[in-house]
C-alpha cells in the first residue's frame, strides 16, 4: 500500500504533537518534584504520618518549597519522612523550625507544613538547616481517639436525655413526692391552709406583744408600782450623771496632758 504525501503529513504532524506533550508532561512533572532547581534535603520523624503520600507537597509560610521525596518504616511506631526542599528557602530554615501535617483544604491531600518559632531572639541565634539535618516534627491528631471520646460523649448525653425524659414523664403524670406536689389539688390546698394558720399565729403573737405593752405602760400610772418605777428612774439618772462625771474627768485630764506636752 503506497503512502500518500497526505497521510505523511498527519502523521508529523501527530508524533510532533505527541513530542510537545511528553515535554510538557516531563517539565510540570519535573517542576513539582524539584527535578530542575537547586534542592537540599532534611528528614523529620512522625508517629503517624496521617495519610501522607510521596510526593505531598512541602509548604513554608504558605508557599509550596518542596516535595515529599521518600517515607520510611523505621520501628513498630515510628515513620521517617524525608523533604526535598529547594535551596532557596535554606537561609529562612533555622534548627529551631517545627515540621507538622496538615491538608490542603479540608478535604484535600495531606502535605508537610513548615512552620519557625515566632521569637525573634531564638531565630537570630539559631544556625540553618543543612543538608541531611533533622527537622522538629509535631505528631498529627489522631481523629480516630478524637471520633472514639466525642461518640462516647454523644452516648452519654443520649442516656442522660432519655433519663430526664422519664423524670419529666413521671412527674407529669404525679409520680414522686415532687410529682404529687405538683399534680394533687389536696395537698396543695392543705399547704395554702398550713401557710394561713401560720399567718394566723403571727398576727396572734403581734396582737399580744402589743397587749403586753399596753399593760406594761398601765403599770407605770398604778399606784402601786408608781414607787417601783420612780426608784428605777432615779437611779438610772444616778448612772447617767456618773458616767457624764467620770468622762469630764477623762477629757479635762487629756487637755492637761496636752497643755504639758506643748510647754515642754
Amino acid at each position: 500500500m503506497k503512502v500518500t504525501s497526505q497521510q505523511k503529513i498527519k502523521l508529523g504532524i501527530f508524533t510532533i504533537v505527541a513530542l510537545l506533550v511528553l515535554f510538557v508532561g516531563i517539565f510540570v512533572i519535573g517542576s513539582r518534584k524539584n527535578m530542575f532547581k537547586s534542592t537540599f534535603t532534611v528528614y523529620g520523624t512522625f508517629k503517624n504520618v496521617g495519610g501522607l503520600q510521596v510526593g505531598n507537597n512541602v509548604r513554608f509560610v504558605g508557599i509550596n518549597v518542596g516535595t515529599v521525596d521518600a517515607i520510611e518504616i523505621i520501628s513498630d511506631s515510628l515513620a521517617r519522612v524525608d523533604m526535598l526542599l529547594q535551596s532557596k528557602v535554606k537561609k529562612f530554615l533555622k534548627k529551631n523550625a517545627v515540621a507538622s501535617i496538615g491538608s490542603d483544604g479540608l478535604m484535600g491531600d495531606k502535605l508537610i507544613v513548615i512552620s519557625s518559632i515566632n521569637d525573634s531572639t531564638m531565630t537570630a541565634s539559631a544556625t540553618a538547616l543543612k543538608d541531611g539535618d533533622q527537622i522538629k516534627t509535631i505528631n498529627p491528631i489522631d481523629y480516630d481517639k478524637v471520633l472514639g471520646k466525642a461518640t462516647r460523649i454523644i452516648d452519654n448525653a443520649e442516656a442522660l436525655t432519655n433519663n430526664l425524659s422519664d423524670i419529666v414523664a413521671k412527674v407529669n403524670s404525679g409520680h414522686g413526692s415532687i410529682g404529687r406536689l405538683l399534680n394533687s389539688d389536696s395537698l396543695a390546698r392543705n399547704l395554702e391552709g398550713t401557710a394561713n394558720s401560720a399567718k394566723s399565729a403571727l398576727n396572734s403573737v403581734k396582737k399580744g406583744s402589743e397587749g403586753f405593752s399596753e399593760n406594761m405602760q398601765a403599770l407605770h400610772g398604778n399606784f402601786l408600782f408608781r414607787k417601783y418605777y420612780r426608784k428605777k428612774e432615779k437611779e438610772q439618772e444616778k448612772e447617767q450623771k456618773k458616767k457624764e462625771r467620770d468622762a469630764k474627768k477623762k477629757h479635762e485630764g487629756n487637755d492637761a496632758d496636752s497643755t504639758k506636752a506643748a510647754k515642754n
